[in-house]
């Protein structure tokens, strides 16, 4: 039997989710990649300067992953609704971050 695994690193080599399925670790990879773009541009724009490494990467992750709503909002929009009661909200099926180094 052969089994593909897929591995998302970071832009600094650090693995951040093993998977079997594409299109997860396309997903994450994307993001990543957007978290990385706003963090140069947060870095560049001295927004937060004192902010630690760590904490702008939490921040980065969190609104790429959440980039729909971000969107909604900036729009002046309400969030998309939750998922309805009695119904099983979708779950994250992404590996919780690791600190750099750990």
């Amino acid at each position: 039997m052969i089994e593909i695994e897929y591995i998302v690193k970071d832009s600094k080599g650090v693995e951040r989710l093993r998977t079997a399925d594409k299109k997860e670790a396309d997903a994450y990879d994307r993001i990543l990649e957007n978290a990385e773009r706003l963090a140069e541009r947060l870095r560049a724009d001295q927004v937060l300067p004192t902010l630690p490494e760590a904490d702008l990467e939490e921040l980065t992750i969190y609104l790429a992953r959440n980039a729909r709503d971000v969107e909604r909002i900036l729009k002046g929009k309400v969030p998309a609704p939750e998922a309805p009661a009695g119904e099983e909200p979708k779950k994250d099926k992404v590996a919780p971050l690791k600190a750099a180094g750990s």
